[in-house]
């Protein structure tokens, strides 16, 4: 209802409200000019009041949210309490869908839990950042506002959740068809391809299933092998499709659907015209000029094609007439005229015309060749179109990667494909603000993974997370949880674990450790199970030294120990011991660390020929006992000394070891074979000769068997251009030039004939077999800048990475190889999953990564 205002005719004032005269006035100028502004005044104000009832959330207290979820009518409800920037931009955004929503009978509101406190809803958090779907007196989903974060995502997920039943999710063919089959001779399918849920093609999709639901089976993918089934040829260039298969006509259940694909951009619009263009007959025949023709195609605003026939040539024409009907089925209509009837007027000579949709256009007639002239007369124009659209929006997408309002597919892709992940276990709980502290403090050790459900690389990790935990289930002394950085944000704040995500370590008494590892099944379950001893083990006797240096006191608790590190003193007051035992410390997790700090130490290490205080390390993969000299180290020095020592002299590389000797910097001498014959494990022989003496000190001797690590052979390719015959030695060098050489196949593979072109590499008599690309690969956008992000993680690297950049040429300090373990440190999903990410890391070796979930 609107407020009263007044009109004016000869001689009388009409009081109006709601375009109805109510009341007739006789007054002065004056009395009637004082109404008048009243009036105004009520005037105003009613519209105003009427603008801002529109566009606000409806607030309700707690009566009113239990009369809503009594209703039975769907609604989407913000409960709030204190807000920060983001949650004043969300309910920007949620304010915008409310007409929307509301449109489809969706109640929008917000509860403020500082006056009202709900039950469940209205947590003690200071920001609450969940949004809840209600229907009648269900809770159907929550929403974390980093979701449902803009006007497109909120319709989208709302009407997605709502219709989670009536809209079916395929990843495969074989669930394609398998809905085909149970609708043939019932209904039509309509197939939408999203890169991305929350996206505006999303929304478009979600509001035709709302409306067309009853109608079509609706069903949504996001790639795969039903994209090559619909003909697309390259489905990762494809951000949005939508397709009708037309199986409602199918009789047989064994005879396939047809299916015309939307060859325009997704929109509300475009959907609604599609349908309607598939709704439409298939042909038109008809006995008129094509002037007069009017069909569904002009009022839907699509081009329209006709084709002409003659009695002699009506069953003929007609087929030709269906097939292309068939091909430009949602783009032109097709019209088979009669031309031999009277009243039709065609110019003689021509075969074919058409009209485009714009007001007022002409039919145009041409003469054509063959059929698919006549096809190329639509498909090639729209193309062109489209392509020039897409380039302005890509350019424009460009300008805009500040502003990016779109779900990233990938994390829109994990979110939904580890959707049914049982995050509530019991054995890895959910911690909240009140359980965290009781949890960590309890004895024993707490592993807690701090994540956020929607991001991708949480969600990978997350099932790792869970093996480690029924791997662990039996010991008794060890438990893992979670916490949801969404949901409680104070308590990741606390512990500051700013990356996401994030593995600590808890013990009773003891400062929390950060796992820095692989994040991996098998990293992760070793460094838990090597955490959980003693750092360093004390030892008393020269029985019990033997017996640690053997494993013998290690293998119960981790039997796949890399490396044991055994620090010898003659008393824990030598200089040199605090330092040693800080950097035990530091290495738990790692390395398995004791200590023999007794009298009879001395004695024992004449024979390891160890001058105190030394340390002794044993290396499991070869067994190999290294003594090093213990001087006036600092712990820094210790773990850098240990760290190097463990490393095996000539490895072989995998996607698990890579970072660690990625970090030396050294050039690469890679030896790659291909099974384990006599010629790949001479070559090794030959390599580990130089090793010995000492000549290979400058560079870093590895092999890759590329039946174990099939990614090597796409290292091969980068670095040569092609897979040579094997075993092959390349080395690749370090630095700006980036030359690759390959010892040739003619020479024997010996340790002097590798030492000689070893030295006419370095003098440049060698020519290179191929250089690498100094090409960076920096982030598509701004929101997958990693780098940046762990810069602000770990402080003191952006400004160091600045100063390399500056001093560009003198090579990479230790803050940069540094900066690389942690980057490589976090890409295990990555690695494990492609083995093109292991071809990346080696071939551009110590660069600046940045590393993309997978």
């Amino acid at each position: 209802m609107s407020a009263p205002c007044l009109t004016q005719t000869e001689g009388e004032t009409i009081v109006v409200w709601d375009s109805v005269p109510i009341h007739r006035l006789n007054m002065t100028r004056q009395a009637m000019l004082l109404i008048l502004l009243l009036l105004l005044l009520l005037c105003v104000t009613g519209l105003r009041g009427t603008t801002e009832t529109g566009s606000e959330l409806t607030e309700l207290t707690s009566n009113g949210f239990i009369k809503v979820l009594d209703s039975g009518k769907a609604s989407f409800i913000y409960f709030g309490n204190a807000v920060n920037p983001s949650i004043t931009l969300f309910l920007e955004q949620l304010e915008k869908s409310v007409e929307v929503l509301e449109d489809y009978g969706i109640l929008v509101a917000k509860v403020d839990c500082a006056k009202e406190k709900v039950p469940t809803y209205c947590t003690i958090e200071k920001v609450l950042k969940k949004v809840y779907l209600f229907r009648g007196g269900v809770m159907l989903r929550s929403f974390a506002t980093d979701t449902v974060f803009d006007e497109n995502a909120i319709v989208a997920h709302v009407l997605f959740a709502l219709l989670f039943n009536e809209v079916k999710y395929v990843q495969t063919l074989a669930e394609l068809q398998t809905i085909e089959k149970a609708v043939k001779g019932r209904a039509d399918v309509v197939l939408a391809h999203v890169q991305a849920l929350g996206t505006a093609e999303h929304r478009a999709v979600m509001e035709a299933a709302f409306v067309y639901g009853a109608e079509y089976q609706f069903v949504l993918t996001m790639g795969g092998t039903v994209l090559q089934h619909m003909g697309v040829e390259e489905p990762g260039k494809l951000s949005a499709g939508l397709w009708f298969l037309h199986c409602k006509l199918v009789s047989r259940r064994w005879e396939p659907c047809h299916h015309s694909a939307l060859k325009k951009p997704l929109s509300t619009v475009q959907i609604y015209t599609f349908l309607k263009l598939m709704d439409a007959p298939l042909l038109t025949e008809v006995s008129a000029d094509p002037a007069d023709v009017k069909t569904v195609h002009n009022h839907l605003q699509s081009p329209v094609l006709f084709l002409f026939t003659q009695r002699e040539t009506l069953a003929l024409d007609r087929s030709t007439a269906e097939s292309v009907a068939w091909r430009l089925r949602g783009e032109a209509g097709v019209v088979l005229v009669h031309r031999d009837h009277p009243g039709v007027n065609v110019p003689a000579g021509h075969n074919v015309a058409y009209r485009l949709p714009a007001e007022g256009s002409r039919v145009k007639y041409l003469t054509l060749q063959d059929i698919e002239g006549v096809m190329r007369l639509f498909t090639e124009g729209d193309r062109v179109g489209l392509e020039l659209e897409e380039e302005e929006e890509e350019e424009e997408e460009e300008e805009h990667w500040s502003v990016l309002d779109i779900l990233d597919d990938e994390v829109s892709e994990s979110v939904y494909r580890d959707r049914s992940v049982n995050l509530e276990s019991h054995l890895v709980p959910a911690l909240t603000s009140q359980t965290f502290s009781t949890a960590v403090a309890a004895a024993g050790h707490t592993v807690v993974l701090f994540y956020n459900s929607w991001d991708a690389v949480s969600m990978a990790f997350m099932q790792s997370y869970l093996e480690v935990a029924s791997m662990l289930q039996d010991v008794a002394d060890v438990s893992l949880a979670l916490v949801n950085c969404g949901d409680w944000t104070e308590v990741c704040t606390n512990q500051n674990a700013s990356q996401i995500p994030t593995v600590m370590l808890f013990n009773p008494g003891e400062r929390p450790r950060r796992y820095n590892g692989m994040l991996g099944t098998e990293s992760l379950h070793s460094f838990i199970r090597l955490s959980r001893m003693p750092a360093p083990l004390r030892l008393s006797s020269e029985d019990e030294a033997e017996s640690f240096l053997r494993g013998d006191l290690s293998r119960s608790l981790s039997p796949h120990t890399p490396a044991l590190v055994l620090g010898l003193f003659n008393s824990r007051l030598e200089p040199g011991c605090m330092a040693f035992q800080e950097a035990c410390l530091a290495l738990r997790g790692e390395l398995v660390t004791g200590i023999f700090a007794e009298p009879q130490a001395s004695q024992w290490s004449q024979q390891y020929t160890a001058s105190l205080p030394a340390l002794i390390l044993s290396r499991t993969a070869d067994s190999h006992i290294h003594t090093l000299p213990l001087l006036n180290s600092s712990t820094e020095e210790v773990i850098s000394i240990v760290k190097r020592a463990a490393l095996h002299p000539l490895p072989e590389l995998t996607v698990l070891n890579l970072p660690s000797y990625l970090e030396l910097g050294r050039p690469l001498l890679i030896l790659f074979v291909d099974r384990d014959d006599s010629e790949s494990v001479h070559a090794r022989q030959e390599l580990s000769t130089l090793q010995d003496r000492g000549q290979l000190d400058h560079y870093l001797p590895c092999w890759i068997h590329l039946a174990r690590t099939p990614a090597g052979r796409a290292v091969l390719e980068s670095l040569l251009g092609s897979v040579p015959h094997l075993p092959a030695l390349v080395l690749s060098q370090l630095g700006s030039e980036g030359e690759v050489f390959l010892f040739q196949a003619q020479r024997p593979l010996l340790a002097e004939t590798v030492q000689r072109w070893l030295s006419r590499v370095q003098s440049k008599e060698e020519e290179p077999s191929g250089v690498l690309s100094d090409e960076q690969w920096g982030p598509p956008v701004p929101l997958f800048d990693f780098l940046a992000v762990m810069d602000e993680a770990v402080p003191g690297f952006a400004a160091q990475g600045t100063e390399e950049e500056e001093e560009e040429g003198e090579g990479e300090g230790e803050g940069e190889r540094e900066r690389e373990r942690l980057e490589l440190s976090g890409a295990l999903p990555s690695l494990q999953r492609g083995a093109l990410s292991f071809s990346m890391l080696t071939v551009k070796q110590c660069n600046r990564i940045q590393w993309l979930p997978r």
